[in-house]
């Protein structure tokens, strides 16, 4: 798996919970459970304090992403290299599952396992796939979903670096949004009459012969 494929971790975890909603989906073990991949060796040893863990964190990275959405490029990195440091990683080379046409082992870095806890686990995970993911890519593919209430995180990975929503349901949404609010303005008494008055006095102007 490439290193920068575990970013996708930080934004499961920040997307748990909608401030501008006010819905929190990280209420239980379970929740926690189904933010790990399937088969994940650190999410069998969740215990009660890696609820409260990654509910910590999970306010630490929203504040990376937003940062990166507001375009302050060194308050992004600043946070995510504090994560870092809190939650280290132990890399670890790595040849399951995978075989060239040899039969050999495919190497490729993995992100072992020795942290003392499942949350430090996952974070660790995390926010080493979104350092790479930056650093890859640039801070400008870190986003917050423009369409009002959302504001999930999101990763862009478009060609030409537009996205500014976190799915198609928000972008479409957003434009439906806009369309209307477009109508209402054009829709207004005073632009109505406005505009007839305008019509009325280019209808009585003299015409040059």
């Amino acid at each position: 798996m490439e290193l920068s494929s575990y970013s996708d971790y930080a934004v499961r975890l920040v997307n748990s919970e909608q401030p501008a909603r006010g819905t929190d989906a990280l209420t239980s073990l379970d929740a926690v459970r189904d933010l790990f991949s399937p088969g994940s060796s650190a999410a069998r040893r969740l215990s009660d304090g890696d609820l409260t863990r990654l509910r910590a964190v999970r306010g630490r990275l929203r504040a990376v992403f937003e940062a990166a959405a507001e375009g302050d490029e060194v308050r992004a990195v600043d946070l995510l290299n504090a994560l870092l440091m809190e939650f280290p990683v132990s890399p670890q080379i790595s040849g399951h599952e995978y075989r060239d046409e040899d039969g050999r082992p495919k190497w490729h870095m993995h992100i072992a396992d020795h942290a003392a806890n499942a949350g430090a686990a996952y974070t660790a995970t995390a926010c080493m796939g979104l350092a790479v993911h930056l650093t890859e890519l640039g801070i400008d593919r870190l986003g917050i979903c423009q369409a009002t209430p959302c504001r999930n995180a999101y990763l862009d990975t478009s060609t030409n670096r537009s996205r500014r929503y976190c799915s198609d349901r928000c972008a479409t949404r957003a434009n439906v949004a806009a369309y209307r609010a477009r109508k209402r303005q054009g829709d207004r008494p005073e632009e109505r009459s406005g505009r007839t008055a305008d019509s009325a006095h280019d209808s009585s102007a003299p015409t040059d012969r």
